[in-house]
């Protein structure tokens, strides 16, 4: 008997097999992340191109959610920016065992390096003053910081924004061909 890319669970559902195509929303619910986010890499990153039918339906291939993954595992886990995430990409560095280029809130110091620094300062007896200069040195880079994050969220509000235009205009036109079709 051909496999049919689905097996039957108990519940009486059915489990895709490992190579049939996903819709958002079964990709969402796996990564744990909104379908609009994965509409938004699709704008952020343009090796996320999933096919798109009859109404702008998306359906994700099983490549198309390794690289999902990989991204959602780099941004949310190990720290990176958008711009870090495509600098990976397009560089073709997107392995799993690489270090993070950049961390996430672009500070200029790594997650919890003002504290370990300091447990470094006191074991080996290195004057604490250093430390509070470093501790300057980041506070002074903060509001730039601060604008930085501002500027990246409105940049993906927009994005957004012209990804819902686009569904809605997708809809409208689905809603227009089913009236045609009632008055018909």
């Amino acid at each position: 008997m051909p496999d049919t890319g689905a097996d039957v669970m108990e519940s009486g559902g059915i489990e895709k097999g490992p190579h049939a195509f996903r819709t958002i929303s079964e990709v969402a619910d796996e990564l744990h992340v909104p379908q609009y986010t994965l509409r938004l890499w699709e704008t952020q990153f343009h090796q996320v191109r999933p096919l798109k039918r009859g109404g702008g339906r998306r359906y994700y291939r099983p490549d198309d959610l390794v690289l999902l993954s990989r991204i959602a595992d780099l941004l949310y886990n190990q720290g990176y920016t958008v711009k870090g995430v495509q600098r990976l990409l397009q560089e073709g560095h997107a392995e799993p065992e690489a270090a993070p280029l950049q961390p996430a809130a672009n500070t200029g110091i790594e997650e919890n390096g003002v504290a370990e620094q300091a447990m470094v300062a006191e074991s080996d007896d290195v004057p604490v003053v250093a430390d509070y200069e470093q501790v300057e040195a980041v506070v002074a880079q903060l509001p730039a910081a601060v604008e930085a994050g501002l500027e990246q969220a409105l940049v993906q509000v927009m994005g957004q924004n012209v990804r819902l235009r686009s569904d809605l205009a997708d809809v409208l036109v689905e809603l227009e061909a089913i009236r045609r079709k009632i008055l018909a």
